[in-house]
This record gives C-alpha cells, sequence and structure tokens, in this order.
C-alpha cells in the first residue's frame, strides 16, 4: 500500500534549523565576543592602573625625600672630588672648625642627583621642571611643557607614553607647588607659596608591561576561538538531535493526521485527496483508473450482538486482511463507520474486478476471535471506472457507491461493477 505523500517533509519546505543555528551562533559570538573583550580590556585597565600607580609611587617618593631635604633646610654634604653645590643657592660653602668644607644639597639639586643614580641603575628617571626653570637643563620637553600647561588650568597629574631606542617609555608627571623653602632659590622669580611651580615628571621602561599586554591579547583571542568553537561544536550537535526529534515528531503527526486511529488504515481525507490526485493524473497520462467502496454486512447485527469491542476487531482484521493483498500503489482507506475505500490506479474495470473478488474470499474466510468464539463476517463491494473527461471524484464514487447498492440488494457477499 502507497506511503504517505512526502510534500509536508520539513526538507521540501525548507528547513528551518539552518537559520536557527546560524542565529544562534551569531549570538553565541557576539556574547563570547563581549566576554573576551571585557575580560582583555579589564586585564589591560589593571595593567594600566598598576603602572599608574607604580608612576603616583615613585612621583611621591621624590616629593617625600624634597619635603624631608626642605624641612631641614637642605643637607650639608662634605666636599670631595665630584661634589658641587648648585650655583643658584645662595648660601654657598661652610667650613667647619677642624677646616672640612660642606656644600649645601637643596631639595632640587638632591632630586636631580638621585634622579641620575636611578637611571645609571637602569630603574627610572625623574625631571624636576618648569616653564620658568633656573636651571636650563631642567628645561621642559615637549609632553612636560603640555603637562605644566594643564596643571595652570587645574589639572592633577599627566599621562603618555613614548617609544625610544626600541623601547616604550611609561611617563607620569605631577605638579609642584611654591612652598616657602623654595623661595629661597625661586622668589626673585615673583612665585608665591601655594602657586604651581613647576612639576616632576617620571618616566620608566614598560616593555614588560607592554608585552603582558599583547600575552593578554593573545590568550583572550585563543581562548575566545577555542571556547567559540567547542561551544559551536556542542550547539550544532544539540541542534542536530532537537532537529531529528522534531522531524521525526512531526513525521509523526503527519502520519497521524491522515491515518485512521481504530484500523490504521488511511483516513477519509486523505483517501479522498489521492482519489483525486490519481482522477486527474489518469485523464492527463490516458491511465485506467478505478475505485472499489466495500463494506461489512451487517455489521450493526455485529455491534448489537457482541459488543462495540467485537465490532472494532472485525473492522481491524478487515482493515490488516485487505491490506496484505493491496499493491504498493494501491491506497486503502477507512472511508467511515464499516465502509471502506480502495483507490486502484492505473487499473481497467475487470483487474479491479478481479481485486475485489480476492477481497471478498478474504473476509470471508476471516475468523475473528471474540469471548472463545470466533466471528465470521462477510462484505459487499461495489467497483467503478474513471470515465473519459472525468475530473471530479463525486460522478466517480456515486457510481461505486450505487454498485454497492446493487450488491447488497442482490444478496450482499458479492462484487458489482458500476454500469
Amino acid at each position: 500500500m502507497e506511503a504517505a505523500p512526502s510534500e509536508g517533509n520539513s526538507s521540501r519546505r525548507g528547513s528551518p534549523w539552518r537559520s536557527f543555528l546560524a542565529n544562534l551562533t551569531l549570538v553565541m559570538l557576539l556574547f563570547l565576543s563581549a566576554l573576551f573583550a571585557g575580560v582583555a580590556v579589564n586585564g589591560e585597565r589593571a595593567i594600566e592602573a598598576e603602572l599608574h600607580a607604580r608612576g603616583e609611587a615613585l612621583f611621591n617618593a621624590v616629593v617625600l625625600a624634597r619635603a624631608w631635604n626642605a624641612a631641614h633646610g637642605g643637607v650639608l654634604v662634605e666636599k670631595t672630588p665630584g661634589v658641587e653645590s648648585s650655583p643658584f643657592d645662595p648660601r654657598g660653602e661652610v667650613r667647619a672648625t677642624d677646616g672640612t668644607v660642606y656644600v649645601w644639597k637643596n631639595p632640587a639639586l638632591m632630586a636631580k642627583e638621585m634622579s641620575a643614580i636611578a637611571e645609571r641603575d637602569g630603574l627610572f628617571r625623574f625631571h624636576i621642571t618648569s616653564d620658568k626653570p633656573l636651571n636650563p637643563a631642567n628645561a621642559p620637553d615637549a609632553f612636560e611643557a603640555r603637562a605644566l600647561v594643564a596643571f595652570e588650568r587645574g589639572g592633577r597629574e599627566a599621562v603618555t607614553r613614548e617609544r625610544r631606542g626600541g623601547s616604550t617609555l611609561y611617563r607620569f608627571m605631577a605638579p609642584l607647588y611654591v612652598e616657602a623653602s623654595c623661595l629661597l632659590c625661586h622668589a626673585s622669580q615673583g612665585y608665591q607659596v601655594g602657586e604651581v611651580r613647576g612639576g616632576v615628571s617620571v618616566t620608566y621602561n614598560v616593555d614588560e608591561a607592554e608585552r603582558a599586554i599583547a600575552r593578554n591579547r593573545g590568550l583572550a583571542v585563543i581562548l575566545f576561538l577555542v571556547t567559540a568553537g567547542a561551544l559551536a561544536l556542542i550547539l550544532w550537535r544539540l541542534v542536530a538531535v532537537l532537529s531529528r526529534r522534531l522531524e521525526t515528531a512531526e513525521a509523526r503527526i503527519r502520519e497521524l493526521a491522515i491515518t485512521d486511529e481504530l484500523t490504521g488504515l488511511r483516513n477519509r481525507r486523505y483517501v479522498t485527496q489521492r482519489l483525486g490526485e490519481e482522477l486527474r493524473r489518469a485523464e492527463r497520462y490516458q491511465h485506467p483508473l478505478a475505485c472499489v467502496l466495500f463494506d461489512v454486512d451487517r455489521f450493526k447485527l455485529v455491534n448489537d450482538t457482541h459488543g462495540h469491542d467485537a465490532g472494532d476487531a472485525v473492522l481491524q482484521a478487515i482493515s490488516l486482511a485487505a491490506s496484505a493483498e493491496c499493491r504498493q500503489s494501491d491506497v486503502l482507506g477507512r472511508w467511515g463507520g464499516e465502509e471502506f475505500l480502495l483507490v486502484l490506479p492505473a487499473t481497467t474495470a475487470e483487474g479491479a474486478r478481479v481485486i475485489a473478488a480476492r477481497l471478498r474470499e478474504v473476509v470471508e474466510r476471516l475468523r475473528v476471535p471474540n469471548r472463545g468464539a470466533d466471528l465470521q463476517v462477510t462484505a459487499s463491494f461495489g467497483v467503478a471506472t474513471g470515465l473519459q473527461g472525468e475530473e471530479e471524484i463525486g460522478p466517480l464514487l456515486k457510481r461505486a457507491d450505487e454498485a454497492l447498492y446493487r450488491a447488497k440488494a442482490a444478496g450482499r457477499n458479492r462484487v458489482e461493477m458500476a454500469a
């Protein structure tokens, strides 16, 4: 018997799973991109915050050392070869009673010499500068000049990165304010206590931090690709499983929609549709077409005598036996109640009569078990063939029904051909 048509198959409709999987993958990629970008950015911000904190700490260390020096009015250092006092300090040299000569190291000079030691050891460099330096060596560079302008406008700090000699340098600068001790050397410049006198810039190598940032970015990209690939594979497998299950469920639903629940045969709606299709195909290709309408004789008596369960068993037995006699191209369905309709494509009137006669014998030989006894029933058959130019199923079914009525009137358990 012919299988259910595949016109409702999702592969012919165009499966929605491909677009669903694409959209789901896109959402996943956007989410992962945001997640890993956030992780990478946070990592870079943490490194940046550490570099900034280091710059602040170095600046504060310089300021603290200067403050200590200023609090003691400067520091006297024994004058030895290479030790000189600041030419801008008006206090000059000091000679002790034993003849030892000492020079003043004011805050600016002390900071300058500390910077030279730190730079020599490859640690960092700091530079005290202003837009009106007493010492030309303290003139600001481009970064420091911009920072000094910003400080005059209320800025609290300035930060930048520079490339020098193949290395990356981090530069931090904050302002210095005029204190009373500063006026010893800078009073002639017109400064007032509390004004911005200049600033201290701190410079140090951050190549390792840059490499850490690069590693962080590379690791984020690798983890993103690995995670995205793994999730995409998991999603693909989950969607594939879900797709197969839903397709199976859809196929089952389509099958139920065209199947008679009691007998398992095709239902009336489906058989009507297929008969119309076969009738038009027969007309188009000039092929013969026949249909057989048959029902169980005295079926009401079976129900009334033995109960509806027995009647259902009879219908199920007839359905199973009749299906076994059908060809692959035939369409057998329950027409309603105890009636059945068999559509026979490419079958002549004589061929249909032979098939109907065989089915009549099959039904007559059936024995249906019922409470320790066997039920025996018969069926009557009406056979009709499609006529030239006929494209509607109504006239064809009417002729088959009339033939079936004649079979009933003639004593039942027989086959009648439509006129």
